[in-house]
């Protein structure tokens, strides 16, 4: 199970590596504005805000890579810790965007899929283990 956990906290940072990208380098282009469904002025106005929000992406990204690095050294109990804080706030920011944003729950979801099976899976894996 905890193989497979570190599958899914992979997915999931690599999903938010992409949404980083988006947000922090992309942002106004036609595809991201498509994605996100925002006119080139919202963009443009927007852009700031997106920068930093793409690094907090990033950031998750790297504490969930970093954690799962740490289970395959075999330090489990530190790579579980920043697994569960890397995909944990993952799945509670899809949480806020679903609660805040009804009818952005595919967004939602796309985003909290892979952090929830992972988080499922840690604590399966690291119940039996």
């Amino acid at each position: 199970m905890i193989a497979a956990a570190l599958v899914f906290a992979g997915l999931a940072g690599l999903l938010h590596v992409y949404i980083f990208t988006m947000e922090s380098l992309t942002w106004t282009s036609k595809r991201t504005r498509a994605a996100f469904g925002t006119t080139p002025e919202e963009a443009e106005t927007t852009k700031l805000l997106a920068f930093n929000q793409g690094f907090y992406n990033l950031f998750l990204a790297i504490v969930t890579g970093v954690g799962i690095g740490a289970c395959e050294l075999g330090h489990h109990g530190v790579g579980a810790a920043l697994i569960f804080a890397g995909v944990g706030s993952m799945l509670a920011a899809a949480v806020v965007l679903l609660a805040s944003a009804p009818d952005k729950a595919r967004a939602a979801l796309t985003q909290g899929t892979f952090p929830a099976i992972a988080v499922v899976l840690l604590v399966i894996g690291l119940s039996s283990h």
